[in-house]
């Protein structure tokens, strides 16, 4: 726990102004939780910045698990690399750069997914989510990151691209009848979708 919070704060020194895309430490606790309240073996992860969240995830998966976390900057991710090797879960952790949609389309059609964390580019949100829901398994869970994007999903008045992406997608998984979700006050909003 104490290596964990120092992990934290050197990637936040090494992120600078960047480090606002980290997920905090109650937030990196709960995706260890929901990993292992979904006896996940299969995860997968759309935006690995420092590896963090990676590094939760893959703490939280059944013996043999494995991740596979998906991002395009290998400045960023050679921070988590070294991370998980201190921590000693990098067998479990595989990462993939380039553009996260071509990865999870390369993915098996079957539902064998059973936690993916999405928390990338938010234009994106809703074209993840699709390519993730249809290979999830019944019982599995997406968990969806920066729902309010600072309250201003809220707000018509922010008409930007990623504002619209998070309406359309918020509204989406209200209606998907594949799922049962809830929205959470958690830092700057937290989805849960659960499949059926």
């Amino acid at each position: 726990m104490i290596w964990e919070l120092a992990v934290t704060t050197r990637e936040h020194e090494a992120s600078g102004s960047a480090a606002q895309m980290q997920v905090s430490h109650d937030e990196g606790m709960l995706l260890t939780i929901l990993t292992r309240l979904v006896d996940a073996r299969f995860a997968v992860e759309v935006g690995t910045f420092t590896g963090y969240s990676s590094l939760c995830i893959a703490r939280g998966l059944t013996d043999g698990g494995r991740l596979v976390t998906c991002d395009v900057s290998e400045e960023w991710t050679s921070i988590g690399r070294t991370a998980w090797e201190k921590a000693g879960l990098a067998d479990r952790i595989e990462l993939k750069l380039g553009p996260a949609l071509e990865t999870l389309q390369a993915l098996p059609d079957e539902p064998a997914i059973d936690v993916a964390f999405i928390d990338a580019d938010k234009d994106s949100y809703p074209a993840y989510y699709e390519e993730i829901v249809q290979r999830l398994r019944p019982g599995g869970l997406v968990v969806l990151d920066n729902v309010f994007l600072g309250g201003r999903v809220f707000d018509p008045a922010y008409t930007e691209d990623r504002h619209l992406a998070m309406r359309r997608l918020n509204d989406l998984i209200a209606a998907d009848e594949r799922v049962e979700s809830v929205m959470l006050p958690v830092r700057d909003g937290v989805t849960l979708a659960r499949k059926r």
